[in-house]
C-alpha cells in the first residue's frame, strides 16, 4: 500500500483508520500489561461517562496513533499502552476504530501512558523523528505523558508546557493530578486478576480510589451484608429482653 504526500498531486488523498494497519505483528511483552490497561479503563469509565454525557471520547489500549505517512504505514505510528482522547466519537462511520489518525481528526490525546517492561530506554528516547519521547513531545503532543515502571513501582509523568514536556511533581498523597480529566494518577499495591503488583490506578480529586465494576459490586455486597448483620443483632437483642420484633 503506497500513499503520497506530494503537493503536486491534486487532490492529495490520505488514508483513514480503515485503510491503515491495526497491528505491527508484535505481541504484549508480559502478563501484566493487558490487565493493567483493562484496570485503567474499567475504573475510569463511569467517571468519563459523567464527564462526557454525549459519549464523545475514545480510549486506546495498545492501539496505533498515526502521525505521518511512511512505507510500510505502521512505521508512521506509535502504539501507546493506554491513551485517552476527549471530544471525539468512539466509532467512525458506524465502525469501531482500528487506530487513531491525527491527520483525520487533529485532536491530540489528553494523556498517553507507556508501561515499561525493559530498561525504559525506548520510552525516553529523544532522537528526532525516531524516539518515542520526541514523537510524543514534538508531534503527537498529548497534554500528559506517563511512563510507568512496575518493577520500580514508579510513575514518571510529564506535562506539555511551552512546546516541551516538563516533569510533574507528585502531590501530598503521592499522586499526580491530571488537569482536564479531574482525576489523579498513582500507584496502588494489591491483587488484580490474581497478580499482586503495584498497579497504576486512578483516584478522584479528593483522594478516593476509582473502583472497577467488580470492586463496586463487592463493596455493595459487603455493605448489604453489614446491614443485615446489624438488623440480626438488633433482633436478637430485642428477643433477649422479651420483645418479638415486628417485620
Amino acid at each position: 500500500m503506497t500513499f503520497t504526500l506530494d503537493p503536486s498531486t491534486n487532490p492529495v488523498i490520505l488514508p483513514d483508520h480503515t485503510q491503515l494497519p491495526d497491528s505491527d505483528g508484535t505481541f504484549v511483552k508480559n502478563f501484566q500489561e493487558h490487565p493493567q490497561s483493562i484496570l485503567l479503563t474499567d475504573s475510569i469509565e463511569p467517571h468519563l461517562q459523567k464527564l462526557h454525557p454525549d459519549g464523545q471520547y475514545a480510549i486506546g489500549q495498545d492501539s496505533g496513533i498515526y502521525w505521518r505517512m511512511t512505507e510500510p504505514p505502521e512505521k508512521g505510528a506509535e502504539a501507546p499502552d493506554w491513551f485517552y482522547v476527549p471530544n471525539v466519537p468512539p466509532n467512525l462511520d458506524g465502525k469501531p476504530r482500528r487506530s487513531y489518525v491525527l491527520w483525520q481528526e487533529f485532536i491530540a490525546p489528553l494523556i498517553v501512558l507507556e508501561f515499561i517492561s525493559g530498561s525504559g530506554k525506548e520510552e525516553r528516547d529523544r532522537t528526532p523523528w525516531v524516539g518515542k519521547f520526541f514523537v510524543y513531545e514534538q508531534v503527537i503532543r498529548p497534554a500528559f505523558y506517563g511512563i510507568y515502571e512496575v518493577e520500580k513501582s514508579s510513575i514518571e509523568l510529564y506535562c506539555h508546557v511551552a512546546n516541551k514536556f516538563e516533569l510533574v511533581a507528585a502531590n501530598e498523597r503521592g499522586h499526580y493530578s491530571i488537569d482536564g480529566l479531574g482525576v489523579e494518577l498513582g500507584i496502588w499495591q494489591g491483587i488484580y486478576q490474581n497478580l499482586d503488583l503495584p498497579w497504576l490506578r486512578w483516584w478522584d480529586s479528593s483522594g478516593n480510589l476509582l473502583l472497577t465494576g467488580w470492586e463496586s459490586s463487592e463493596q455493595e455486597r459487603l455493605l448489604a451484608q453489614q446491614e443485615r448483620q446489624k438488623v440480626e443483632t438488633l433482633m436478637a437483642q430485642l428477643r433477649a429482653v422479651g420483645i418479638e420484633p415486628q417485620l
